[in-house]
């Protein structure tokens, strides 16, 4: 075990110490052995206690960087993101309901959502990314507005997008790269409310990829937020790159991380909402709006692929 590197680390900085004392003790009860015959059946004994310990504490280690290797992957913090798509002010409607419903979904898992700004949220908690990662997509919606007078079936889409918060990011993005403008937030009433410039709009030139902050309270704050997701989303965009060059060896993988691509869709009249990737449709519409995602997401993590026709 590298010592230096495991006290580097909050989690396992007590252990590392732990057994860097048992390492100096076995030193110490060898060294007593030897110089001391009468000495040596007592110190065989405390030999093999020492080792008991040092392998229970090789195992905890092993288990810490397991777990972070896990989180990682599949870390306990995303930022969702919804826009509209095609169809208007439907079209933005349904990306609130969207966002709304994946609130409801948070909320029951026991998950904390944070609202970064009026389309994007902020969620931690257990599982979050391995559960939600494959939201990211087109989704569709087929209803009859409330502005309709005919009673005749729009059809309106809105994006979503999963980022997730990974706490070791493989690039760095140059500040010179980067366009910083400030505005006050809005929000309930106060006496600082809109008075102070806190909300942050980030703007990556290369890429033309901007983002917003005003959840927090500071301007400092909101700017590390907004940072955050900007790199996050620059993350994203690299490795939808990777999986694009590569297209051709995922054709048993579900989805692949891209917003372009039309992955539900919702239709109220038929009380049916069809996943296109696994080919397969769930009934009540209203109580899936509500947050109640549980039978889709379980589909999704199984990949199990049904027959449900394309649309």
């Amino acid at each position: 075990m590298n010592l230096e590197e495991l006290k580097k680390n909050p989690k396992t900085q007590y252990l590392a110490q732990q057994y860097e004392q048992l390492l100096l003790q076995e030193e110490e009860t060898r060294a007593l052995a030897e110089s001391d015959e009468s000495m040596k059946e007592m110190a065989q004994d405390e030999l093999q206690a020492i080792e008991v310990q040092k392998k229970a504490i090789e195992e905890q280690v092993k288990a810490i960087e397991e777990s972070e290797r896990e989180e990682e992957e599949f870390p306990n913090e995303i930022i969702l993101e919804a826009r509209a798509g095609a169809g208007g002010d439907e079209a933005a409607l349904f990306a609130e309901q969207l966002v709304e419903m994946y609130t409801r979904f948070a909320e029951s898992k026991g998950w904390q959502t944070k609202k970064i700004d009026d389309m994007t949220l902020e969620i931690k908690g257990k599982d979050v990314y391995r559960l939600l990662r494959f939201e990211t997509g087109v989704h569709r919606v087929q209803r009859v507005p409330v502005t309709e007078k005919n009673g005749r079936i729009h059809t309106s889409t809105a994006s979503i997008a999963i980022l997730p918060i990974k706490k070791k990011v493989k690039f760095e993005i140059n500040p010179s790269d980067l366009d910083m403008e400030y505005s006050r937030s809005g929000g309930a009433g106060g006496q600082n409310v809109n008075k102070v410039e806190t909300a942050v709009r980030l703007i990556h030139r290369p890429t033309g990829i901007d983002v917003r902050s005003t959840s927090e309270r500071s301007q400092l704050a909101n700017r590390e937020k907004a940072l955050q997701i900007l790199t996050a989303k620059l993350q994203q965009m690299k490795e939808e790159e990777e999986a694009k060059k590569y297209a051709g060896d995922r054709k048993n993988q579900i989805g692949t991380a891209d917003r372009s691509e039309k992955i539900r869709t919702y239709n109220f009249p038929q009380d049916r909402v069809t996943d296109h990737r696994i080919r397969q449709n769930f009934s009540n519409i209203e109580g899936i709006m509500l947050g109640k995602l549980d039978k889709i997401i379980d589909a999704m993590q199984s990949g199990e692929v049904g027959e449900a026709e394309e649309e």
